[in-house]
């Protein structure tokens, strides 16, 4: 008689038909990774950091829409009124013939100024330092680096016996030109050169007929976009945020820019200064002028983020 051969179908659990189990480089089978709950410490520093940074920022912002009284006994993070931030801004543009517009108007030229002879040196000094050898290079990148790690501060009486000699004593360039002197520029356009640009590049285009201008003109300078925003940024915020120097050479009010402008703001409130008179200057007053003079820095932040961030990366890596 005919016989059924016909196999049977393998059992799930077939040794024929189970997978293998994974095994490592030594031959042992591999355990199966275990993810635990996520660490919360990251989280909860980056929160911490962000009610350090933002909570003054908002607490400014709201401090300017309360009358006096209102920001001494009200929440203090509680709106105060569109009618009062409207007295406030009134009241501060009444302050020496509207003198917060001046002093932006003089930060805007100083700031600008020296941002533009910075930009005219530092790169093309940090090309020099990478692509050349010289006798005193490195003495000269040491000089640059003690200078940029000094305070600004220490460097006030010098810089004022040097412009006196010159007769600059309170002009606009006795500001600009100190301005301008930027060793972190120029060591940040050195490490990108001399680090993220390939120098390949530049010799086919030096064998191809460009001079050396001409190669730093037309493939350095275009490649080193990022680091240019960043060195002008870092150079802007510098020049638009410094107080001492500006205080020190410059004697005239109408030639002050904002940081000084807000010191002279300050000395007119009478809960700081109780001998002020009827040019008094009241606490959210105070704020909203604040206000005024960290909004340009941030709307050049939020226009040049994107540039920022690559310029801080260019250089990370050797090409």
């Amino acid at each position: 008689m005919p016989t059924d051969i016909r196999r049977r179908p393998a059992p799930a659990h077939s040794p024929a038909t189970a997978p293998a189990p994974v095994t490592s480089r030594t031959g042992r089978p591999r355990r199966a990774a275990h993810r635990g709950p996520p660490n919360p410490l990251p989280a909860l520093v980056l929160g911490l950091f962000l009610l350090f940074f933002a909570l003054p920022v908002l607490w400014l912002a709201l401090a300017a829409t309360k009358t006096d009284d209102q920001l001494v006994h009200d929440h203090p993070l509680s709106f105060g009124s569109w009618q009062a931030l409207r007295a406030n801004w009134d009241a501060l543009t009444a302050f020496q013939d509207a003198a917060i517009f001046l002093w932006l108007g003089n930060s805007a030229l100083y700031a600008f100024l020296a941002l533009v002879i910075t930009l005219c040196v530092a790169i093309p000094a940090g090309y020099a330092l990478a692509m050349t050898e010289f006798r005193g290079r490195h003495v000269l990148l040491l000089v640059t680096l003690v200078v940029m790690i000094m305070p600004n501060s220490t460097l006030v009486v010098p810089l004022f016996l040097e412009l006196n000699e010159f007769g600059l004593i309170g002009s606009m360039w006795s500001v600009i030109l100190p301005y301008s002197f930027y060793p972190f520029g120029v060591y940040l356009a050195y490490i990108f050169f001399n680090t993220a640009l390939p120098r390949e590049l530049l010799a086919a285009a030096r064998l191809d007929g460009c001079s050396e201008l001409g190669v730093f003109r037309r493939i350095a300078l275009p490649l080193a976009a990022p680091v240019v925003a960043l060195v002008g940024f870092f150079s802007f915020v510098a020049n638009w945020t410094n107080y001492f120097l500006p205080y020190v050479l410059l004697p005239h009010s109408d030639q002050f820019p904002v940081q000084v402008g807000l010191g002279t703001l300050l000395s007119n409130v009478p809960q700081f200064n109780p001998t002020v008179g009827a040019f008094a200057v009241q606490r959210p007053q105070l704020a909203l002028a604040t206000l005024l003079a960290i909004t340009p820095v941030l709307v050049v932040f939020l226009f040049s983020q994107r540039f920022l961030v690559a310029g801080m990366l260019a250089g990370a890596t050797k090409e």
